[in-house]
């Protein structure tokens, strides 16, 4: 592991700048980037070879954007190989193999990537756009987050912040103690409403992973802060013994994106696929719980939350009324049936993204 490095600082004095976190999450930014660019060409031709492409999507499963995007099946998808190899190395080589927050936070990114594996694969095996059922892959993540609360929740040292309603901009709790019950719900809706909002994001070439490293990037700077006993107290926001580890996470995070959007930009030549936004999303959520910042996130990851709503009230307003809001959702299928360009709408939303992760580092300061 070379988080040890600083041990041979008596040798060579300027090794004990590894015992920072600063620096061991540029490090692992910088290795995740170049894992993800000397792997990306791989992986591409592996997922070409193996011919594991994007379903086509027909008109009359999405009408407009069947013929708008058909030339895009055939791309190789299960991209997120990319993204979880780089993020895991590098993650496993900056930071201590004991620490339990990274752990929980890599083991998440596993298990969810996992799912969206199967998921992708059965979509690539039957030649269709749909792979697991909804309620399959509720049911998975839900059992997932569920054991992750009760692993929370039974360990001294983070079941009572677990039990804690932390709200933006209040020093002090909501909820001093949710109880075992509504926390383990709490933790499940954060966890499984994360993975998903990532998932829906991405539809179009690098909308989802140029997000991700706005997001990641500001739980960052989060982690750092709640591992940090002296600034956690300064701005009010709950220390977290280790957590500051999660802060090289979420660089290795940023650095993989930035790798992984290389490939991604449009035209893409790789696809992410569920086994990346769904490793994605659950990984977030877990740091994003992990430093009791949970609702943080709906403003930090605020285009994940805005394709998620479009979905839930498009729907709804259909049930109800027979009537659609958007010309199709998630949201960006409506911008691009409104003849904005794919690429127009991907840097439009990467605006909001960064605009949404700085007013989410506000809350930080405003309390």
């Amino acid at each position: 592991m070379l988080y040890y490095l600083h041990l041979l600082n008596e040798w060579l004095s300027w090794l004990r700048v590894f015992r920072y976190i600063t620096v061991r999450a540029l490090a692992g930014a910088v290795t995740a980037f170049v894992l993800s660019m000397w792997l990306g060409p791989r992986v591409i031709r592996t997922l070409h070879r193996l011919r594991i492409g994007q379903p086509e999507r027909t008109d009359a499963e999405a009408p407009g954007l069947g013929t708008m995007h058909g030339h895009k099946a055939g791309t190789p998808t299960m991209g997120g190989l990319l993204i979880i190899g780089a993020v895991v190395v590098s993650a496993l080589l900056w930071t201590p193999p004991t620490n339990a927050h990274v752990g929980l936070t890599l083991l998440t990114m596993l298990f969810m990537g996992a799912v969206g594996l199967m998921d992708d694969w059965r979509k690539v095996r039957q030649r269709h756009s749909r792979g697991l059922s909804a309620r399959a892959k509720l049911l998975l993540q839900t059992g997932w987050a569920l054991a992750v609360a009760a692993v929370l929740l039974g360990h001294a040292d983070t079941g009572v912040l677990t039990r804690q309603l932390m709200v933006p901009f209040l020093k002090a709790p909501l909820i001093p103690d949710m109880g075992v019950w509504l926390a383990a719900a709490f933790v499940a809706l954060i966890l499984v409403g994360s993975s998903n909002a990532v998932n829906l994001t991405d539809g179009l070439d690098g909308l989802a992973i140029g997000c991700t490293g706005s997001v990641a990037l500001a739980y960052l700077a989060m982690a750092y802060v709640a591992g940090h006993a002296k600034f956690a107290e300064y701005l009010m926001v709950p220390h977290v013994a280790g957590g500051g580890e999660l802060a090289v996470f979420c660089g290795c995070l940023l650095g993989a994106s930035l790798g992984f959007l290389w490939y991604n930009c449009h035209p893409a030549q790789v696809f992410m696929g569920d086994t990346g936004s769904l490793a994605i999303g659950g990984s977030i959520a877990m740091v994003a719980v992990l430093i009791k910042q949970e609702l943080v996130l709906i403003i930090v990851g605020g285009v994940f939350v805005m394709e998620a709503v479009s979905v839930i009230l498009q729907v709804v307003n259909f049930k109800l009324r027979g009537r659609r809001i958007f010309a199709m959702a998630p949201i960006h299928h409506h911008f691009r049936l409104r003849r904005w360009s794919e690429t127009q709408v991907t840097v439009r939303f990467w605006i909001l993204s960064i605009l949404f992760a700085l007013l989410g580092l506000a809350t930080l300061k405003i309390r």
